[in-house]
């Protein structure tokens, strides 16, 4: 289940730390691990663990890779954990998702 990724990924302060750093730019590995006293192979699992998690996207750009919060993915994700933990929410969810398998039937 995605949401267990979401949960594991947060539940690290270092990682937590990076999302933080990154919720009003983009930045480079570089420049997140001097933030850090971590060595890189750890930081590069961290972003890994957090782009697994679907919470950061990473984009090439000449040779650094820039790291950035996944904005549309993370706001998915959190009104999918609140619509299942909600006594409303759930049920709801469950509607949503028998109107998209009518909707998708149709549409063939």
């Amino acid at each position: 289940m995605k949401e267990d990724n979401v949960f594991a990924a947060l539940a690290s302060t270092p990682r937590r730390k990076i999302l933080a750093y990154l919720s009003e730019t983009s930045l480079t590995a570089g420049e997140i691990s001097e933030r850090f006293e971590m060595s890189k192979p750890a930081l590069s699992k961290h972003l890994r663990i957090l782009e697994d998690a679907g919470l950061v996207a990473s984009e090439k750009r000449g040779q650094f890779v820039h790291y950035r919060l996944a904005d549309d993915n993370l706001l998915g994700t959190l009104h999918n954990l609140l619509a299942a933990f909600c006594p409303v929410g759930g049920p709801l969810k469950k509607e949503s998702a028998a109107l998209a398998r009518a909707g998708k039937r149709r549409a063939r």
